[in-house]
């Protein structure tokens, strides 16, 4: 049996949040007078889980519903109001942009005092230390107090000296959508060694797409309390469906003239079932129910894919694919079939729109209003499925 290496027990933590009085003259007098009002706030409360060794976890909820409190809680950095936290072995973590360095230290004093905190000795450092600059990038940087970096400098050095102190937990706090390409590259990259070597990460991540790629269990957060636990896929929809639009997750978009509005929307699959999770390979329906509330001639129905990240993936309309629409009046029902569904396993949505055939109206649109993901038994990686064979021998035509 797996070891539980992250335990949590009735885990909460309450803030105290200074009150104000309202801004006039006796309001100000009046707190000259008698003391600041306290209020409590919960970031987190009543929260149960156990993590085995070896899984890596994604923590994922809008814009203050305790993500971060959750990985303070079991990086230590700050401490329960209640219940209990418990981890077993090394824990180095990147909560926060700069956590751990002193501004006024250079990059390579702040190598060292990190490693001190964790309590590696000063000479096993020093010979990890070419490593570690080499990994950041920053060896003309490293003489130079780091008061004095760019954001994504902070991340470079923060996470190569995470990551090099191999430790057995490692807690990451969206601090990877900071900085180039290349890096974010080569940070995912050892996230998979890390992996590969049963190391166990707890991710906090706004990029569902990376997300559901490393998990393999996914956390939902809301307004303190975990409120799904489960398979990415599973969970990351049901955090779409939920809370979509709920501190900042994601823009969604609704407007038109509303001459022809959508009234009713639909995903099913080949047998006719409702459903909002599909499989490579198989069909997906979406059955759009209409009403023209005046005579329109030639609408173009349309429809677009992005993934949960927003990286737009595809999209096509009636018009292009030459079919044409008769005069619409009153209500009327349209079907979208993809058959076969080509799309690997993700999170994606679904927009769909409405216009005239000059594009210069727009009777109605809903952009990203239809979250579903996509299931793929065969193992394969990507954003599409191509039919592809290998031929082995072959001869030159």
């Amino acid at each position: 049996m797996t070891a539980v290496v992250i335990e949590a027990r009735g885990l909460g933590k309450c803030y105290r949040v200074r009150g104000h009085a309202p801004p006039t003259f006796f309001g100000a007098l009046s707190r000259g007078l008698r003391r600041t009002r306290t209020e409590r706030f919960w970031a987190l409360r009543g929260v149960d889980f156990d993590i085995s060794a070896g899984r890596t976890v994604g923590v994922i909820g809008p814009n203050g519903s305790g993500k971060s409190s959750l990985l303070g809680l079991v990086a230590g950095t700050i401490a329960p109001t209640e219940g209990s936290i418990r981890t077993q072995g090394r824990v180095a973590s990147l909560l926060e942009l700069g956590a751990g360095f002193h501004p006024d230290l250079t990059g390579r004093e702040n190598v060292f005092l990190n490693a001190a905190i964790l309590g590696i000795p000063r000479e096993d450092i020093r010979r990890r230390y070419d490593r570690i600059v080499e990994f950041a990038g920053l060896r003309e940087f490293m003489d130079q107090p780091v008061r004095n970096y760019s954001s994504g400098m902070y991340v470079r050095l923060g996470f190569a000296v995470a990551v090099e102190l191999d430790p057995d937990i490692l807690l990451i706090d969206e601090v990877l959508a900071v900085g180039d390409i290349a890096f974010q590259l080569k940070c995912l990259d050892r996230i998979r060694d890390f992996q590969r070597r049963g190391k166990t990460l707890l991710l906090v991540s706004h990029a569902l797409q990376t997300v559901e790629e490393f998990c393999d269990d996914v956390f939902l957060m809301h307004r303190g309390h975990l409120v799904a636990r489960g398979r990415p896929d599973e969970v990351i929809l049901r955090y779409l469906r939920e809370y979509m639009g709920e501190g900042g997750m994601i823009y969604t978009q609704e407007f038109g003239t509303r001459e022809v509005e959508i009234c009713d929307v639909r995903l099913t699959d080949a047998s006719g079932r409702e459903t909002g999770i599909f499989e490579t390979g198989r069909a997906l329906y979406v059955e759009i129910a209409f009403e023209a509330r005046r005579r329109v001639e030639n609408a173009v129905f349309g429809f677009s894919i992005k993934t949960g990240n927003g990286l737009y993936v595809f999209g096509s309309n009636t018009q292009i694919l030459g079919m044409n629409i008769p005069p619409l009046f009153g209500e009327g029902r349209i079907r979208l079939v993809l058959d076969p569904l080509t799309l690997m396993q993700g999170t994606y949505l679904l927009s769909l729109a409405i216009h005239s055939a000059d594009h210069t109206v727009q009777y109605h649109r809903r952009e990203d209003w239809y979250p579903f993901a996509v299931r793929n038994p065969t193992g394969a990686l990507g954003l599409f499925h191509l039919h592809s064979r290998w031929e082995f021998p072959f001869e030159n035509r």
